[in-house]
């Protein structure tokens, strides 16, 4: 049985309706219907911490999945369970296939910037400055670009490119 048809949780419940009408009204193939109810499946399960399944359904509705667009939603959540999971250079990677479709994904930027960043904290603690500040430069980088597609979000990583003179 879909996930769908199981979640007992009222938000889910109410998304599922709502979408199951959208995909009657839009007009979409069968294969772009499955792979919409196989990333629905996978949200929902992420969402409860189930992240093998969150991960079979992804992978899932990426070999049906065809819009480069909705791909990289795809490959993004994908990205999100590997950093929730430590993976980070797997996290690394998907954002990075996520952002080659759609650009304009500032959560990716900015997580990749969290990324690099707790990566320059670490090379601090066993005393390498260098590396240090090599991470931190990249962070830097990737919040620069999450907040020209967004001003006004990421306020703490604005104010920490404020304070180490990196935001130009």
């Amino acid at each position: 049985m879909p996930r769908s048809r199981i979640n007992g949780n009222f938000i889910d419940k109410t998304f599922s309706i709502v979408a199951n009408i959208l995909l009657r009204i839009i007009p979409t193939t069968s294969g772009e219907k499955e792979a919409f109810t196989y990333y629905r499946d996978g949200m929902s399960a992420q969402s409860e911490g189930n992240y093998a399944e969150a991960l079979q359904n992804y992978y899932e509705a990426m070999r049906l999945e065809i819009d480069p667009y909705d791909r990289s939603y795809i490959l993004y959540n994908i990205g999100l369970i590997h950093t929730s999971n430590g993976e980070h250079t797997k996290a690394l990677e998907y954002y990075f296939r996520a952002l080659e479709r759609n650009p304009f994904l500032p959560q990716a930027f900015n997580n990749m910037a969290v990324i690099c960043h707790y990566r320059g904290e670490q090379a601090v603690r066993q005393g390498d400055s260098e590396i240090a500040e090599a991470w931190f430069d990249q962070a830097a980088e990737y919040w620069k670009q999450a907040i020209a597609l967004t001003p006004g979000n990421y306020i703490e990583a604005h104010n920490w490119l404020k304070i180490t003179r990196r935001f130009e």
